[in-house]
């Protein structure tokens, strides 16, 4: 890979549980970091329950990590990341957590892992060390306002949203 046109920002990490892991690039060009469960938790069917990861970061003011699900866990489990992406802020200092929801009905006797495909219902025990999530690292430029008139000046005149070009 060539590295020499890839901007490289030095961040801070601190692995603040026995066993965390570092993030990591699975493939050379990836946008996305994936990040481990730090310790064993069970996810019954409704539940929202946030996941360690073992890391504390010291991100440099001017840019985020954003926290955003897995396309595998997405397509073969009923685990989902609600509030995807997340935002760890510059200032923030405490372990990151991916909080994580269970979306099945099913009995929560019924216990699947990660590897479990075909979205089964029950409950979910991701495993110390499973990859949970991936981070992003983004620029975050400031905003000064400006109030105007009429937006309308300064380029289209496009409304609608909402589907309104359809669906």
């Amino acid at each position: 890979m060539n590295e020499q046109n890839i901007e490289i920002v030095d961040i801070k990490i601190e692995l603040c549980r026995e066993g965390a892991v570092f993030p990591r690039y699975a493939n050379p060009y990836d946008a996305g970091m994936d990040i481990y469960a730090a310790e064993d938790c069970l996810i019954k069917p409704g539940e929202t329950v946030p996941v360690p990861t073992g890391i504390k970061l010291a991100i440099p003011p001017g840019y985020e990590v954003q926290i955003r699900p897995r396309s595998g866990i997405s397509l073969k489990t009923l685990l989902r990341i609600p509030n995807s992406p997340a935002t760890i802020d510059s200032g923030y200092r405490g372990e990151v957590m991916v909080i994580m929801h269970n979306l099945a009905t099913g009995s929560p006797d019924k216990v699947y892992t990660l590897k479990d495909e075909g979205n089964p219902q029950g409950s979910y025990l991701i495993k110390k060390g499973d990859r949970i999530a991936q981070m992003v690292l983004s620029k975050v430029p400031r905003i000064r306002w400006e109030q105007v008139d009429d937006v309308k000046r300064f380029g289209t005149d496009r409304g609608g949203g909402f589907g309104s070009s359809g669906v």
